[in-house]
C-alpha cells in the first residue's frame, strides 16, 4: 500500500481479520446477552433509562451492539449531510457536532424519542442481518478516540499490530475505549489525567473492568486475568501513512490523486469526488512499477538538483508501456510539499510531467516536436530518401488549412543548432541531425492543419488545457507550444505501439468499501496513425540513437532496437524521448521560471561535472537500459516500401552549402534566440566546449558533411554493408556523379525491385 487518504483513518476488515480473543472483550463489556437478544436490550436499556430518570451517572452502558451500530450510523450521517461548499470550515464544523449532539442526546423527551427510533432501527436490522454481521459492522464503525475508526485501525494506530495479532490485554484496552474514546485514548502520553506519568490510570481503570467482564463470563482463566491485570498498558503509536507526502513515490501519488479529484468515474461534482477520496473507502490500484519508480528516483536524485539559484528548474523521468499507456513511473527532481509552490524553492507539489490539471502548464518541446511534422510528410506521400532542400534560407509562406496560413513577412530565418549549415538532404539524415533547416523545408510542403491534427490524435495538445497546438508559424514546427512530458511520452509509445495510441493512465482497478469492482476513470486504444506511416516513422527515428545522431550517446547499446527524438528550446528546455517497442521512456530537464530573463541557458549551468543542458543523455541511458531490461523489447517493424523510396536530385553536387547572406548565428534545435548579445555569447560558448560533449560525423572525401551524402542505390549484385565504409562512399559517390553527368543532371528515381537499399552512415 501506497497510502491513505481520510477524514477518517478507517480500515474495513472481515471476521477472520479479527482476533477472537477481541469478540469476547467487546461483547463482555458491552452487550453479554448479544447472541440472544432480539436487537435491543430489553434488561439493560430498562436500567439505562431508570438510571436517566433518577440522575444516576455511575450505570453504565444499557444499549446493545445492535443500538450503538445505529447511533454509530446516524453520527456518521452528519458527517456526509454537511456538503454545501459554500460555507467556511468553522460553520462546517458546526453544523456537524449540532447534528452530532442530536443523534446521541439521551436526556429529556427528545433523548427518550431519539432512543425509541434507535430501538426500532435496531429490531429491523436484527431481522436483515446476522449477528455476526452485525458486530463485524460495528467494530468496522466504532469510534477509538480522534479520526481513528474501526478496530484494525485502532490496532495498527495504538499497537502497531494488525487486529488479527492483538493479545488479551490490548483486545481489553480497546473494547474499554469504545464508551468514552477520548477519554480512553492512549496516544496523549503527557496528559497528566491520563498519561505516561500514571500509566495511563483511567484507561487502565476501565481496561481491568473489561478483564473483570471476561472472567466473570468464563472467557478467560484465572492466570490470564491475573497476568493481564498485572501487565502494564504499553502503547506504540504508529502514525498511518496518510496523503502523497508520507510515500515514497510523491510525485506518482499526486498524479493519481489529480485523476481522483477530477475525473467523473468518481463523482458527478468535486465534492462527490473529494467524499469519494476521503470517505469512500475505495482501494485504488495504480499502474506503478516499483523497480522502473527506483530507478527513475535513484537518477534523477544523482544528476539533477532539487533547485538551482535565483531561477526556477525542473526534471522528470516517465516511462509508458506502449501497449496499454500505463504510467509506470513518474520521477521528479523537487522536494514534495502542499505548503510551498515557489518555483525556485525546490519545494512544489506541482507534477511537472503532468498538465494543467496537475498544476503545470508544461513546456517547449523544441525538436521533440518534430515526430509531427515527419509523419505529416509520410502521409503526404512523401519519401524519408527524398531530397529536399535543407540549406538556411528564408521560407516564405507555410499553408494550414485548420487554423490559417502564414506568411513570413520579414524574412524570418531560423538558424541551426550550433551554426551548423543546411544542406540538400533528405527526411532520414534531416531527423538523425535534428536539422532546423530541413524540417522547415518540408514543413513548406504540407499542409501543417495535418501536423496539428497528428498531434492531437496522439494525445498532444496545449498543457494549459486551452484546446489544440497552433501551428502557426515557422517556430511551431520545432516545438514553440507548451506540452507535457506524459502526452510527449505517450505519443511515442503510440508509435511504438503501430500507431495505435493508448491514452495514458496511472489507475488500473478500483474497488469500494465491500471489495466489489467500480468503474475506473475511461481510458481508450485507438489506431491513430496508419502503421507503415508508424513503422517508417520509427525507421527514421533510429537514426538518432545511431552513431552520429543526436542522442547516440544516450544509447545503452545493450541489443535492443530503439528510436527516439532529442529536444531543445532556447537552451531553457531540454528533452529526449526514447523507446523500444515494449517500453517508452522520457527525460526532461528544463527552466520552469526565468524571472523574465531572456538570457538564460542551461548549457553554462553545470552540476557535478555536467551541464544541465546535458544530464538528459546519462539519465535516458540509465533508464532506457533499465526499462530494457524489465521489459525486454523486439524488433521494430520494417518500413512502409514506398516510403523510403530514393527520389530528387542534388543541384551542385560536391559543394558544401554555404552559410545565407547574413546569418548572424545559431539557434538550437528549435525556436532562434533573439538578442545580437546573447547570440553571440551562446556562439562563443558552444565553440569552446560543444565538441567534447556529443560525437560529430566524420566529413568524407566528396567535400560535404558526413550526413549530406545522397542517398544512393547499388546495382543488381553489389554487395555492401549497410552500415557503410568511406571507400564503398567514395565509389558509389563517383558512379552516382557519373551517373548524374550521363544524364544531364536530371533527377534520379531509382526503382525498388532487384535493387539493395544503402543508406546515409547515421
Amino acid at each position: 500500500m501506497l497510502t491513505r487518504f481520510y477524514d477518517q483513518n478507517r480500515v474495513p476488515v472481515t471476521w477472520n481479520q479479527i482476533a477472537p480473543v477481541m469478540y469476547d472483550a467487546i461483547l463482555s463489556s458491552e452487550d453479554p446477552r448479544f447472541y440472544d437478544e432480539g436487537g435491543i436490550d430489553l434488561l439493560g436499556t430498562t436500567r439505562a433509562v431508570l438510571s436517566n430518570l433518577q440522575g444516576d451517572s455511575n450505570v453504565q452502558g444499557g444499549s446493545s451492539i445492535s443500538q450503538q451500530y445505529v447511533k454509530n450510523v446516524l453520527v456518521q450521517d452528519c458527517y456526509g449531510s454537511v456538503d454545501d461548499q459554500s460555507l467556511t470550515q468553522a460553520k462546517k464544523d458546526a453544523a456537524i457536532q449540532a447534528c452530532y449532539n442530536e443523534a446521541t442526546n439521551d436526556n429529556g423527551p427528545e433523548g427518550y424519542a431519539r432512543k425509541l427510533q434507535e430501538m426500532r432501527y435496531a429490531i429491523s436490522l436484527s431481522q436483515k442481518y446476522s449477528k455476526d454481521q452485525i458486530l463485524l459492522a460495528y467494530l468496522n464503525i466504532a469510534n477509538f478516540g480522534g479520526v481513528t475508526y474501526g478496530i484494525e485501525a485502532a490496532s495498527e494506530y495504538y499497537f502497531g499490530v494488525h487486529a488479527s495479532r492483538l493479545d488479551l490485554g490490548q483486545a481489553a484496552t480497546l473494547a474499554g475505549m469504545v464508551q468514552n474514546p477520548n477519554t480512553y485514548r492512549i496516544d496523549h502520553p503527557k496528559d497528566p489525567a491520563n498519561g505516561d506519568a500514571n500509566h495511563y490510570a483511567l484507561t487502565k481503570q476501565r481496561q481491568e473492568y473489561v478483564l473483570g467482564r471476561m472472567k466473570a463470563g468464563g472467557k478467560i482463566t484465572d492466570a490470564q486475568y491475573g497476568a493481564a491485570m498485572r501487565a502494564p498498558i504499553r502503547p506504540k503509536i504508529t502514525a498511518p501513512a496518510t496523503g502523497c507526502a508520507s510515500t515514497s513515490v510523491q510525485y506518482f501519488c499526486q498524479y493519481v490523486t489529480s485523476i481522483i479529484r477530477s475525473d467523473p468515474a468518481f463523482g458527478k461534482t468535486a465534492p462527490d469526488r473529494e467524499q469519494a477520496l476521503r470517505q469512500g473507502g475505495l482501494k485504488v490500484y495504480t499502474t506503478l512499477d516499483p523497480r522502473l519508480q527506483k530507478v527513475a528516483q535513484d537518477t534523477v536524485a544523482k544528476y539533477a538538483p532539487s533547485k538551482w539559484p535565483d531561477y526556477g528548474y525542473g526534471s522528470t523521468v516517465v516511462n509508458i508501456q506502449p501497449k496499454t499507456g500505463d504510467i509506470l513511473s513518474i520521477a521528479q527532481n523537487t522536494h514534495y510539499s502542499t505548503t510551498s509552490s515557489s518555483p525556485d524553492s525546490g519545494q512544489t507539489s506541482v507534477v511537472y510531467a503532468g498538465n494543467s490539471m496537475q498544476g503545470a502548464n508544461g513546456f517547449e518541446a523544441g525538436s521533440s516536436f518534430k515526430l509531427f511534422t515527419l509523419l505529416a510528410w509520410l502521409q503526404a506521400g512523401h519519401s524519408v530518401n527524398e531530397v529536399v532542400n535543407g540549406n538556411v534560407r528564408v521560407i516564405p509562406h507555410i499553408t494550414n488549412s485548420c487554423q490559417g496560413d502564414w506568411t513570413n513577412t520579414h524574412d524570418t530565418i531560423i538558424q541551426n543548432f550550433r551554426h551548423e549549415a543546411g544542406y540538400y538532404g533528405t527526411p532520414m539524415q534531416f531527423t538523425a541531425q535534428s536539422l532546423n533547416s530541413g524540417y522547415l523545408a518540408m514543413a513548406a510542403k504540407l499542409d501543417l492543419c495535418t501536423v496539428m491534427k497528428d498531434a492531437t490524435k496522439l494525445g498532444v495538445t496545449l498543457a494549459n488545457g486551452h484546446g489544440p497546438v497552433q501551428m502557426t508559424d515557422l517556430f511551431s514546427v520545432l516545438g514553440s507550444n507548451s506540452v507535457s512530458p506524459i502526452a510527449m511520452a505517450g505519443a511515442y509509445a503510440a508509435i511504438a505501439n503501430h500507431g495505435k495510441f493508448c491514452q495514458p493512465r496511472v489507475i488500473a482497478r478500483v474497488t469500494d468499501a465491500d471489495g466489489k469492482d467500480r468503474p475506473v476513470p475511461e481510458r481508450t486504444c485507438t489506431q491513430a496513425i496508419d502503421p507503415g506511416i508508424a513503422a517508417t516513422a520509427e525507421y527514421a527515428l533510429q537514426g538518432c540513437l545511431r552513431p552520429g545522431g543526436t542522442a547516440a550517446v544516450a544509447n545503452p547499446n545493450d541489443g535492443t532496437p530503439l528510436f527516439g527524438k532529442t529536444g531543445t528550446h532556447n537552451g531553457e528546455q531540454t528533452w529526449l524521448i526514447t523507446s523500444s517497442s515494449a517500453m517508452t521512456s522520457l527525460v526532461w530537464s528544463g527552466i520552469t521560471d526565468n524571472h523574465g530573463d531572456p538570457d538564460l541557458d542551461m548549457y553554462t549551468w553545470y552540476y557535478r561535472g555536467t551541464d544541465l543542458a546535458e544530464i538528459r543523455y546519462p539519465m535516458s541511458e540509465r533508464i532506457q537500459r533499465a526499462a530494457d531490461k524489465y521489459y525486454p523489447g523486439g524488433p521494430l517493424p520494417d518500413p512502409e516500401a514506398k516510403l523510403i523510396v530514393f527520389s530528387g536530385h542534388y543541384p551542385n553536387w560536391g559543394h558544401t552549402a554555404k552559410k545565407h547572406k547574413g546569418d548572424k548565428g545559431a539557434a538550437p534545435e528549435s525556436t532562434p534566440r533573439r538578442g545580437r548579445r546573447a547570440r553571440r555569447r551562446r556562439h562563443r560558448r558552444r565553440r569552446r566546449s560543444r565538441r567534447r560533449h556529443r560525437p560529430r560525423p566524420s566529413r568524407l572525401d566528396t567535400g560535404t558533411d558526413g550526413f549530406g551524402i545522397p542517398a544512393v542505390r547499388t546495382t543488381p549484385g553489389d554487395r555492401v554493408d549497410s552500415n557503410g565504409c568511406h571507400g564503398v562512399w567514395r565509389s558509389l559517390v563517383a558512379r552516382f556523379v557519373r551517373d548524374e553527368e550521363a544524364a544531364g543532371s536530371n533527377p534520379v528515381t531509382p526503382t525498388i525491385k532487384g535493387s539493395t537499399a544503402v543508406e546515409p552512415l547515421l
